[in-house]
C-alpha cells in the first residue's frame, strides 16, 4: 500500500519537504482505507481500521488552498489571507486574477504558492480568453491556475471542445506551474464526471477539482471518491465548496482528496466551524 500512497502524495512531499515540529502529525493522503502520516520522525502509513477513535485531529494545513474569491474582496483582506496562509503553512492562497500581483509579492520566497482562477465561475469563456487570462496570471506571479470546465460543452457531449480547452490551457500553463480543472460536479452526471476526468488526465492536467463554490452544490465524498478512482494516484484531486469543519475536511481527504479549497481554513485547522460558500 505504501507505493500508491507515495505516488498520491508526491506533489505534497516535494512542495513541503520539511518534517513538522515535534508533537504535530500531518495526514498527507489516503488510499483504500490507509493513510500516509508524517511527524517529526518521518513518514508512516496505517490502516484507519487500526486508528483509535481518540486519535487526531491531524494537521491538514499542507493540503489547504486558503481561498478568497468574493467579488467584494479588498486588498486589505488579501493581505490578511496571505498572513494567515504564512502563519499556518497552507499550500496556497487562491484569489481572483486582480489580486495575483499583491498575493505573489506578499508570499515571495515562502513555500506558500499563489493560485488563481480563470474562466471563473461559469467556464463559458472563449478558450483563447481563458488561455490569455492564465498567461497574464503567470506573468504576474501565479504558480497555480484553476480553470473552469466548459460545462455546457460537457453537458452536450461535445468532448472535442472540452479536449481543446484543456490542451490550450495546458499550453498556456506549462510545468512547473500547476493546472487544475474545476468540473462543477453538481451540474454533471456520473458519466460526464468520468469523461471529464479522463480527458483531464489525457491532456496532462495536474488536478481535477469538484466545485467553484458558486453553483448549486459543493464537494461530496462520493464525487471525490469517483474522481480519485478515475484519475488514479498520480493526479491530484481537489475538494472545494461547502467544507467548513475539520470532520468535513477529513472526510474529503479519506475519500481521496489531496487538496482542499477552503475559505474557512483557519477555523478548520483550529477545530471550529467556518461560514461562507467556499
Amino acid at each position: 500500500m505504501i507505493d500508491p500512497l507515495l505516488d498520491l502524495t508526491a506533489e505534497i512531499r516535494a512542495r513541503v519537504p520539511a518534517l513538522p515540529r515535534e508533537g504535530v502529525t500531518q495526514l498527507l493522503g489516503c488510499v483504500e482505507g490507509f493513510g500516509l502520516f508524517r511527524d517529526a520522525k518521518g513518514l508512516h502509513h496505517r490502516s484507519f481500521a487500526q486508528v483509535a477513535p481518540t486519535e487526531g485531529p491531524w494537521d491538514l494545513s499542507p493540503l489547504i488552498d486558503h481561498t478568497l474569491l468574493k467579488a467584494d474582496a479588498t486588498g486589505a483582506q488579501i493581505e490578511g489571507l496571505c498572513a494567515e496562509a504564512l502563519a499556518h503553512g497552507f499550500a496556497s492562497v487562491c484569489v481572483n486574477p486582480l489580486w495575483v500581483p499583491l498575493a505573489a509579492s506578499l508570499l515571495k520566497g515562502s513555500p506558500v504558492r499563489t493560485c488563481t482562477v480563470v474562466g471563473f465561475p461559469l467556464g463559458a469563456s472563449a478558450t483563447q480568453a481563458k488561455a490569455f487570462e492564465a498567461e497574464v496570471a503567470l506573468l504576474e506571479g501565479a504558480q497555480e491556475v484553476d480553470m473552469v470546465l466548459a460545462i455546457g460543452a460537457a453537458r452536450a457531449g461535445d468532448w472535442d471542445t472540452v479536449r481543446r480547452d484543456f490542451e490550450a490551457l495546458r499550453s498556456a500553463v506549462p510545468a512547473p506551474a500547476l493546472l487544475k480543472v474545476i468540473l462543477e460536479t453538481c451540474l454533471l452526471d456520473e458519466a460526464e464526471k468520468i469523461r471529464a476526468c479522463e480527458l483531464a488526465a489525457e491532456a496532462g492536467l495536474d488536478f481535477v477539482k469538484t466545485s467553484t463554490g458558486f453553483s448549486t452544490g459543493g464537494a461530496t465524498e462520493a464525487d471525490v471518491a469517483l474522481m480519485r478512482r478515475v484519475v488514479g494516484p498520480r493526479l491530484g484531486v481537489k475538494a472545494s465548496g461547502g467544507i467548513r469543519t475539520y470532520p468535513g475536511a477529513l472526510q474529503m481527504v479519506r475519500a481521496g482528496a489531496t487538496r482542499l479549497g477552503l475559505s474557512a481554513s483557519v477555523a478548520v485547522v483550529q477545530g471550529g466551524t467556518g461560514a461562507g460558500p467556499y
